[in-house]
Formats: C-alpha cells, structure tokens, sequence
C-alpha cells in the first residue's frame, strides 16, 4: 500500500547501517527536491489516483529521504490527506520490510514458540470494511492507517465485495483490493501498473460496470475475528472469502523461503511485491496503533527497479565508431547484481533524458538481466554537461593507428580482433591489447605480428599465443579485420581479387545492396586498411 508507507531503516536495504552524507549544499538540495518529487507523488496519487512512480522507487525515495531526514534531525512533514476523511474503526497497520533471506530467517527463528503463516503480499490499495449486524456499513480507504476516503458507495457495487455476512455481526475486515490478472507471473511480469489502476478507479466519481468485475478482494486480515487463525480462515471460506487458499502455515524458514519464491515464479491471479509473515496471535483489536506491528512482517520480492544518483557520465567509442554515453552510478544492488553503470545506447537518447552528474535516475534489469536507465527522478540543479566526443570524428574506417583520441576505437578494434568472432585467441583479450599499448609496443593494429618477444607481465606466454593468429584462415582474418558483412556473397581466397571489385561487381553476388556495396568497397581501398593487407602479406599470412 503506497500511502505514508512507514519503512524500517534497521530493516531496509541498501540504506541499512549506511553512514550519514555530509550536510553539504548539494546534499541539502538534493533532499529538498526529492521531498518536492516525493510529495507531488503523494499528491497524485492521493488525489487522482494516479501512480507516477514504480513502487519500488517509491519506497526508495521514501527511505532514502528519512534516511537524509534522520541524518540532519528534520521532522517528516505530516501525510496531506483529501478531505472528507472517516475514521478507521481499527487502525492499520504498516509493514516493515525484509529484503534479504537472512532477514527472514533471522525473524523467523526469533518466533520459534509462534504459529507463523505466510500470504502473498497482493499489491493493490488497502481497504478497510466495517459490517453492522451482518450488513456492510462502510469501506474506508488506508489513508494514514487512521483515517482514510469513505469508498461506500464503490464498494456497494463491487462484486467481490461480501455486502451481507453469514452471521449477523458487527465486525471489521481488512483487505486488499487488486486488479485481477490472467496467469501473471510477478517474475516475469513485474507489478504491470496494476496497483495504480486500482487507485485511480477507486478515485473516480463512478467506476464503469466493466471495470467492476475486474476488481478483486483480498482479506488479509480480520481484526476482531476469532484469536487462532486457522478459526478464522474457516469462518472467512465460510463467507466466499478465498483468504484460506492464500494463507499457509509455516513450519521453518526453508518452507517460508520455498513458498516465497513459488509465488514469485508462478501464476497468480493478482499482483504482489513479496509475502507477509504473521503470527497466529496478536493483540486485540483496540490495541492496533497505525505503525509497524511485532506480530507481521513483509518480506518483498527483489526489487525490479532501484533508485542511485548519476556520478559521472562517460563515452565509449566502438570498434565501428559508434560513440556511446555510460552512466557511472553510484553502486546499488538489483536482484543478486551490483549495478554501478549503465549504457544510455546512442548521443541522440542520452540528450533527450537530458541525464547528468547529480542527477536522481531510476534503474531496472532488462530480460537478459542488463542494466536500463528507466527515468530521471529529479535533476541537479548544477548542470554541468560533460566534454562530448565529436561523433563526426569516428566511423567504421576510423582509428587504426593508436593516435591522440583514437584509443577506445583502437583497443576495441583489437578485442573484436582476437575475440571469438575474429581470430579466436585463446588467453587474448582487452587486457592483453591495453597492457601492450600502456607498455608502447603498439602503434598500428598489427605491430604485434612479427615481434618474437613481448612484455612478460602482459603475459608469459604471450607470443605463444600470438602466433596461432598466421595459421587462422583468410575468412577469419577478413571478419576479425572488420570488413563489412557479406551474407551470402562469394569470397574468392586472395585479397587482391577482392580489392579490385567495383561498387557494380558487388551488387551483383547475393544481398548485397547499394550502400553495403560502398562500405566494401571503401573498406577495401582505404590507405590504413592496405598497409595491414602489406603486414599480413609480409608475415606470410594465407590470402594476403
């Protein structure tokens, strides 16, 4: 639930035990904007229904922002609510958050003598329902945990929603109200914007009777109902409620762990961001305070999205010139990886995010478990734009020689060179090529070629190694050169045939259109490109 989520900073991570930043002027402006940021969110969401942040930047911002507040002995400002406000007959409780496995062990093991049960924490918006002699009085939304928006009338229309009980009592549910999804799986889906529908529903004058159906309820909770949890997930089956499906004892930490990621890899019928831990008893329902209670706990899924600051941005240069912003981020951790950069993919992008040092940005893992810039949060307000290499400068036929300003390009010509898809240099790579251009043996791409001895703490063997490179094919040393793709076209088995080729004679062999026909022929007559085919040739090498 987004409302005022209160977050345990001994509990919390990656803040937890983090030392307090110097009370400096950047520092004091960056914790102002983000208190700005972190209250136009509450504002929205609140107010509109409208989720403007992923949850898990959310309760970053948050933290990070007590943290700060904590540091400097400021006040959290009181939690604006709309007007209107009711009254909890119970207050809610927060959650406080586990993030680590070692953390839920370490909670789990301290309540040995305790029945514990685990549920998955749905995510949705919290709401309270209130039966008067068995009928439905009122629903409240969470609000601060003890006044929240009278959603009535919503919820007299909601299907999911009991508006009789079984019995004719008076009597308090505590729940959440989801959109309900097809087979999600929170893994492979992440949390898919639905608690931020739920609340804008929820915060419209009328919900269409399309949309009703689409809301689901869980109670997670009943306050004044029976003391043993196993009576009370009876008795709420009894009433059509499938809390019981979702509530299951645990017997140990293993079995916690095991049903943890089972309803993070599995299909659901909802959205969650992890499980709650609770005991069997707690105290009475009068006791209940809107903080974080000793009897429950939420142990959250890994984070899919993290909050860190841009330290420095940085450009890397291509073997085929292409000049591409980094991000230098202050480290933070996403599912088991440190993430301390990530790459923005193209000049144009990282001008338009308009991304510098100081900035507040959002990161998340892409499938293939890269870091993704996701959005800028907040930006600093010294904007100091970094030198930009000039793109003008740097192509596919550029950076041959190792030359003022050609050291990425050159150095990443030589790794695609001994990588698998050039040569295949076994024990060969970056390293290798910075450490024999940081020792001056390298001026050209293939000054290395017919040196018999070479620096011994570049690697002892490493003329050894060198050596297999005159016994590689003329078709690997082609593509470990660089020439332009061919497809299907034919490769006659000298170099000299090739060079004499027209733009016409190329578009003639298979796929080769107008524009790939230039990019050969100029690859092959270009002046830096020759004198590698007059060393190749010199050092005997097939073809050449």
């Amino acid at each position: 639930m987004r409302p005022w989520i209160i977050i345990s900073l001994c509990l919390a991570v990656p803040l937890a035990g983090a030392d307090c930043p110097e009370p400096s002027a950047a520092t004091r402006a960056e914790m102002s904007r983000l208190a700005v940021q972190v209250q136009q969110w509450d504002q929205a969401y609140h107010e509109r229904g409208q989720s403007l942040v992923a949850d898990d930047i959310y309760d970053q911002a948050r933290l990070r922002l007590q943290h700060w507040q904590q540091c400097t002995g400021q006040q959290t400002p009181p939690h604006h609510l709309p007007a209107g406000r009711q009254l909890h007959p119970v207050a809610q409780t927060g959650l406080d958050k586990l993030h680590t496995a070692e953390q839920a062990r370490q909670w789990i093991s301290q309540r040995q003598q305790q029945q514990l049960w685990i549920q998955p924490k749905v995510d949705g918006v919290a709401v309270t329902l209130e039966y008067h002699q068995g009928r439905l009085a009122r629903a409240i939304s969470r609000g601060d945990g003890v006044h929240g928006q009278d959603w009535t009338d919503h919820a007299r229309r909601i299907p999911a929603i009991p508006q009789l009980w079984p019995e004719p009592l008076d009597t308090v549910l505590q729940g959440e109200l989801y959109w309900r999804l097809d087979q999600h799986i929170q893994q492979r889906d992440g949390g898919v914007g639905a608690r931020g529908r739920i609340a804008g529903l929820m915060n419209r004058q009328r919900i269409d009777d399309t949309d009703l159906s689409g809301i689901g309820l869980f109670v997670w909770d009943w306050p004044n109902g029976p003391e043993a949890m196993d009576a009370r997930l009876e008795l709420l089956t009894r009433a059509g409620l499938d809390t019981a499906r979702y509530t299951l004892l645990v017997d140990n930490y293993k079995t916690a762990e095991t049903q943890h990621q089972y309803w993070y890899s599995q299909p659901l019928p909802f959205a969650t961001d992890g499980v709650v831990l609770r005991q069997s008893q707690r105290p009475p329902a009068s006791q209940w305070q809107a903080s974080t209670p000793h009897w429950a706990v939420a142990w959250k899924h890994p984070a899919q999205a993290a909050l860190t600051r841009v330290e420095a941005v940085q450009f890397s240069i291509g073997r085929s010139g292409r000049v591409t912003p980094v991000l230098q981020l202050e480290p933070v951790q996403l599912d088991d990886r440190r993430i301390t950069r990530t790459s923005l993919g193209s000049l144009r992008r990282w001008q338009e995010l308009d991304v510098l040092p100081g900035d507040l940005v959002s990161v998340q893992l892409s499938s293939q478990a890269i870091p993704q810039l996701q959005q800028v949060i907040s930006r600093s307000d010294s904007r100091q734009r970094p030198a930009t290499p000039d793109p003008g400068r740097y192509h596919p036929l550029s950076c041959w020689t190792l030359t003022e300003g050609c050291r990425e390009q050159f150095l990443a010509r030589l790794s695609w060179l001994s990588s698998r898809k050039g040569l295949d240099l076994p024990g060969i790579g970056p390293g290798t090529w910075t450490c024999l251009a940081d020792s001056g043996e390298l001026h050209g791409l293939l000054d290395w070629l017919d040196r018999r001895s070479l620096p011994s703490h570049c690697g002892s063997q490493l003329a050894q190694q060198l050596s297999s490179a005159q016994q590689r094919s003329f078709a690997r040393w082609l593509q470990a050169l660089g020439m332009p793709a061919t497809g299907q076209a034919a490769l006659p088995g000298r170099w000299d045939d090739l060079a004499i080729r027209s733009r016409s004679e190329w578009q003639q062999q298979p796929g080769i259109g107008p524009t790939r026909a230039r990019q050969l022929v100029d690859f092959f007559q270009h002046p830096e490109v020759r004198k590698l085919q007059e060393q190749l040739a010199t050092a005997k090498v097939e073809g050449f």
